[in-house]
């Protein structure tokens, strides 16, 4: 049992409770650090109490777009983590308020107090980008290494695991559809990276392992495009489907119907995004800057996929414990 004293290291972890967050979390108290998560719903984070010890983890209510809740959250913080990111905009949740405003109140706020901070973004991340969604998550690094400049960036591919909401999602979809949609013909290229490689990878930021004021790119061990992606979760749950090649024209038009509704499948901001590859750059694979350069060896999709994915098999053929 690690033990939990009023000297260890303070870690505020900005959206602690979603998916990537749980893992961080996790992570981070099995290296004996205190760990303060910082949500809007404190009330929805009781989950994370079992992954540490008694007293280890603390949820506390914080908005990015409240600048007193993020300055309250940070008190006595020696390291700051933030995760909050949106996948389309809902109300006041706008990308510009979370992504970008959010981010650079996190970093002030890490600054006042003398905390190091890690800021999470994207692969494809690109302030000239036209995607909102990848235009914002630049911005919001920008505003994180002009305020901070020893700051860690670490930017993902598609991240998986047990939670997730991209394999999950076409999963399920194909437990009652006979045909999954490819939107572009399915060529675009993603570099599938698992969950708990990522919270490693953030953890070891606060360990001091990555070099200040670095970008760091984390992708799995293979790259994928998503006609292939589609045909390894069609492989695991053993179904099969017919994949379809949606035109990007068409993709533009389903985006933009089906972005109306409130949590939406598709939006068009996600379709201008996705005509885009997603994968480590040449210049993060060469200067190390790399789960690798971390001295992470990364889990394949193959590897993982089984562990969570065996509820959507066929019924009958497989249980969990024949996949163990």
């Amino acid at each position: 049992m690690t033990l939990i004293t009023e000297t260890s290291k303070l870690v505020t972890v900005f959206g602690g409770s979603g998916f990537i967050g749980r893992h961080t979390v996790r992570a981070l108290a099995r290296r004996g650090y205190r760990v303060r998560v910082a949500v809007r719903r404190p009330d929805l984070a009781g989950h994370l109490q079992p992954l540490g010890n008694v007293g280890q983890i603390q949820a506390v209510q914080a908005n990015l777009r409240v600048r007193w809740s993020v300055d309250r959250a940070v008190e006595g913080a020696d390291h700051v983590i933030n995760l909050v990111g949106i996948l389309h905009e809902s109300g006041r949740q706008s990308f510009n308020a979370v992504q970008a405003f959010g981010a650079r109140a996190v970093a002030e706020a890490a600054r006042s107090v003398g905390a190091k901070m890690t800021q999470m973004s994207a692969i494809g991340a690109d302030s000239a980008s036209e995607s909102d969604y990848a235009r914002t998550k630049a911005l919001g690094e920008e505003a994180v290494l002009s305020t901070l400049p020893d700051a860690n960036v670490v930017r993902s591919s598609i991240v998986f695991g047990p939670e997730d909401a991209f394999f999950n999602r076409f999963a399920a979809m194909a437990r009652f559809s006979p045909v999954l949609p490819l939107i572009g013909g399915g060529t675009t290229r993603y570099q599938p990276v698992y969950v708990v490689d990522v919270a490693e990878a953030l953890a070891l930021t606060v360990d001091g392992k990555a070099s200040p004021g670095t970008t760091y790119e984390l992708g799995g061990p293979e790259v994928l495009t998503f006609r292939e992606c589609m045909e390894h979760m069609l492989k695991v749950i053993d179904r099969r489907r017919m994949l379809v090649s949606v035109p990007w024209p068409v993709a533009r038009l389903q985006g933009a119907i089906l972005g109306m509704l409130p949590n939406p499948l598709l939006t068009s901001d996600q379709v201008r995004l996705l005509r885009n590859d997603n994968v480590v750059s040449d210049a993060a694979n060469a200067d190390g800057r790399t789960l690798s350069g971390l001295g992470v060896t990364p889990e394949s999709v193959d590897a993982i996929l089984p562990s969570y994915l065996w509820r959507y098999r066929v019924a009958g053929q497989y249980t969990k414990t024949n996949l163990a």
